[in-house]
């Protein structure tokens, strides 16, 4: 192609085909596609259903009768498990039909029958397995085994009641039990012996659990008291955890290690009541014998316990029994104040004394954690009533001094028993927390801990100590600045915050028992929390929490003035002032809006101060109109106007309702005629604006109230002046072409005739006769329906007109 040929004339050479025509191409495409592609997925069907048959197995050739259903192949049960419950039935039957033959039908043999009854029986039973073994079958040898051992308990009842009848039950029985643990692991270790015995697991498990029995049961036949039973308990603990550590199969390693839980769990149990039973350190020292023996088992088997966790909680649970039985002991040694410090301090002792490898520590830490916990938990009580008690002087406000600390934490509630110590206790858990916790993951959650527990300790202390009032409102006093002052990390420095705002609290209930108390509280109070905002991080809520204080320190000192509520409404009114010129200066647009929304509060208290007397609420009202309008006049407040013409608007209608004006438009107009401004101001800085907008509803704030009125009004001045009204507007709407003051003032206009002419219709209803409204209305639809076209189209020109209308 010659280079001077332009694009131009390429692009004009190319043959486009018309719309149409392409449009009839495409859909041949596109439905010659479709049919390729369902010719080619029902072939990729077909393949695959070839593919499945060939893989599914064929099924068997059944050569005599039909081939049986295809649901029967599915069985519910197998052939195993039909197999064990037909033995295990089968076992408890014949151990039943056994106790019955031994229980009833013993006495119609002599003694020779009896003997030669159930030792045959005995000896065959349990010479079964051997046999069955040989054959391959295990199953039926383990249920035959158990009949064998069941039998060998009857036997052992039988002699009793023949030859040993003079012999104590419990005796006999402990007897019994260590014969048949012993007859039971030999019969079980014989059956091992033989070839095809490994899964023989009854005989065993089966010894052990009777050999729980003998040292329990010499002990009450000796008349051992309960030191002694619970002694003979926790030495069948140890023999089970040695079991459980040595023993290789796995059957009877399991039921070791649930005997030795089970009787440990019973041996620790007895321990620990007999030790809060105990009167006098002999009873202590044993029941502590005791549970020292419970925890050298514990920490034997985790010395050589295979697994991590298991290491960590059979540590903890020794270093408990350790801490059980040495707080016990100091316990009915000391008064009952300390009791909860001996054990804390035995809690306590456990980290120093923690060795071993690391799972083993990290238990007996844990277990010293849970005592601190259980202490705190303790002191807990003492924190709350010291810290929630002082609310009750809202009932008994500026009544006198209290007679010491914890008098004025308890007017309304009680001093928790033995609470003289809590002081000391939550210290010291501080303290090992702040000294113990060296890990750098749990180092911040320790130290954010022992600063609350520190606080609390504080605070406890005078009403603890029962030191006098004055105390305490130092103590409060000084913890309030000294947990502002603290620079901390992040989550410690939300937390001494936080406390910093409860102890206030706590100090402002505290100080209104007098008038001196209150006054200076609430004014060192205001002046903390506003210098603490201005160094503070979280200068939003230190803010808020000084106008806050600073309000109910207006209320108090109008209080302590003996003025009334109305009149301590002004006072307060300083506090919104304050805020709004102190809101104006800031530069953080949280802590702005936290000092705003503080003012607010102050505003309000001085509303409800005010409410029962109407003209000091009235000019309350204007005050804080006042300052909202100051606020607004910020351009970043813009929005503040409202609230302030609302507050405006409620202090009229208060005054109004205070001089007893019962006319709505005295209410309404101050409404209409600032509204109808500024409508006004924007119509001009916005030509485009809808009258409805700018003028609707001011104007329907005043022409509907007057009209509902007018309509129940007998004079006929209102309904003059109304109509007059509705006029002017109807008059301005047309002249300046806006249709809400034409709409409305015609509206109103005609229902305010309608309403004065309605009295002359009814005189005239009734003057005329009963067929000329039939007639009227007859001929008025012939006339709409003559000119129909005319009609609609004045209508539609009428609508053309008001559309044209701002």
């Amino acid at each position: 192609m010659p280079p001077c040929v332009t694009r131009t004339t390429l692009r004009r050479m190319t043959y486009f085909p018309p719309p149409a025509e392409e449009l009839r191409f495409l859909d041949s495409e596109l439905r010659q596609l479709d049919a390729r592609r369902a010719q080619l997925l029902a072939r990729r069907a077909w393949l695959v259903t070839t593919l499945q048959q060939a893989a599914r197995p064929a099924p068997p050739v059944w050569p005599h009768g039909p081939t049986p259903p295809e649901a029967s192949s599915h069985s519910e049960a197998t052939a195993p498990g039909v197999q064990n419950v037909l033995l295990l039935l089968g076992g408890i039957l014949l151990t039943i039909a056994a106790m019955v033959f031994t229980l009833v039908s013993w006495g119609h043999l002599g003694i020779a029958g009896r003997s030669l009854v159930l030792g045959a029986v005995t000896l065959a039973v349990l010479g079964a397995p051997v046999a069955l073994l040989r054959r391959g079958l295990r199953s039926t040898a383990e249920s035959v085994a158990g009949l064998g051992l069941a039998l060998t308990v009857l036997d052992a009842y039988a002699l009793h009641e023949v030859v040993f009848t003079a012999v104590d039950g419990t005796t006999y029985a402990a007897a019994a039990s260590t014969a048949l643990a012993a007859v039971w692991a030999a019969y079980g270790t014989a059956l091992t012996a033989l070839p095809g015995s490994a899964a023989m697991r009854l005989p065993h498990p089966a010894a052990l659990t009777v050999a729980q029995l003998p040292l329990l049961l010499y002990a009450v036949a000796l008349g051992g008291g309960p030191h002694t039973v619970t002694a003979a308990v926790l030495l069948t603990t140890a023999f089970d955890a040695v079991v459980a550590l040595r023993v290789s199969e796995r059957a009877v390693r399991l039921v070791a290690v649930v005997c030795a839980f089970g009787t440990g769990g019973c041996g620790v149990l007895a321990a620990g009541l007999l030790s809060l039973g105990a009167a006098g350190p002999s009873a202590a020292a044993r029941a502590a014998a005791l549970l020292l023996l419970a925890a050298a088992i514990a920490l034997g088997v985790a010395r050589f316990a295979p697994r991590t966790d298991l290491v960590t909680g059979t540590a903890a649970a020794g270093a408990l029994c350790v801490v059980a039985g040495l707080g016990g002991v100091l316990r009915v040694s000391a008064p009952g104040d300390w009791t909860v410090p001996a054990y804390l301090a035995c809690g306590i002792a456990l980290l120093a004394a923690a060795r071993g490898p690391k799972a083993m520590r990290r238990g007996v830490a844990l277990a010293s954690g849970v005592v601190q916990a259980g202490a705190v938990l303790w002191a807990a009580p003492a924190v709350c009533v010291t810290l929630l008690g002082p609310t009750a002087w809202l009932r008994y406000l500026w009544s006198g001094v209290p007679a010491d600390a914890r008098a004025a934490v308890t007017a309304d509630t009680s001093w928790p028993p033995y609470a003289a110590t809590a002081p000391l206790i939550l210290a010291a858990v501080a303290a090992v927390l702040v000294t113990a916790v060296r890990s750098e993951r749990w180092r911040p959650q320790a130290l954010t801990a022992a600063l609350a527990l520190t606080w609390a300790a504080a605070l406890v202390t005078p009403t603890a100590l029962q030191l006098p009032y004055l105390a305490a409102l130092l103590m409060h006093g000084l913890a309030v600045p000294a947990l502002l002052a603290l620079t901390l990390p992040a989550p410690a420095a939300r937390t001494a915050t936080s406390l910093a705002l409860l102890t206030s609290l706590s100090l402002a209930f505290l100080s209104l028992a007098t008038e001196p108390a209150t006054l200076a509280v609430l004014a060192s109070l205001t002046a903390v929390f506003a210098a603490a905002a201005r160094r503070g991080r979280p200068a939003p809520v230190y803010a808020a929490a000084s106008f806050g204080y600073a309000t109910a320190l207006a209320c108090a000192v109008g209080a302590s003035a003996d003025w009334r509520p109305e009149h301590v409404a002004l006072l307060v009114l300083v506090v919104p002032v304050v805020a709004a010129l102190v809101a104006a200066r800031l530069d953080d647009p949280v802590t702005t809006v936290a000092v705003e929304a503080a003012g607010g509060v102050a505003g309000l208290v001085a509303i409800g101060l005010a409410v029962t007397d109407p003209p000091l609420l009235a000019l309350v009202l204007s005050l804080c109109a006042v300052i909202a309008a100051g606020t607004a006049v910020r351009p970043d407040r813009r929005y503040v106007g409202y609230a302030a013409v609302a507050l405006f608007v409620l202090a009229s209608w208060v005054r109004l309702a205070a001089w007893q004006v019962g006319l709505p438009e005295a209410y309404t107009l101050p409404v209409t005629v600032p509204a109808l401004l500024v409508g006004t101001l924007r119509r001009r800085r916005d030509p485009a604006a809808s009258s409805w907008t700018a003028y609707g509803p001011g104007l329907t704030v005043t022409l509907l109230p007057s009209l509902a009125t007018a309509w129940g009004d007998v004079e006929w001045t209102r309904p003059l002046l109304l109509g007059a009204a509705g006029l002017l507007l109807t008059l301005l709407g047309a002249r300046h072409r806006l249709r809400a003051p034409l709409v409305l003032g015609g509206s109103v206009l005609a229902l305010d005739a309608l309403h004065e002419l309605a009295p002359y219709l009814v005189q005239m209803t009734d003057a005329l006769p009963r067929w000329v409204p039939p007639a009227l209305a007859g001929l008025l639809l012939l006339a709409l329906g003559a000119t129909y076209e005319q009609r609609l189209r004045d209508v539609r020109r009428v609508r053309e007109v008001l559309g044209r209308m701002n």
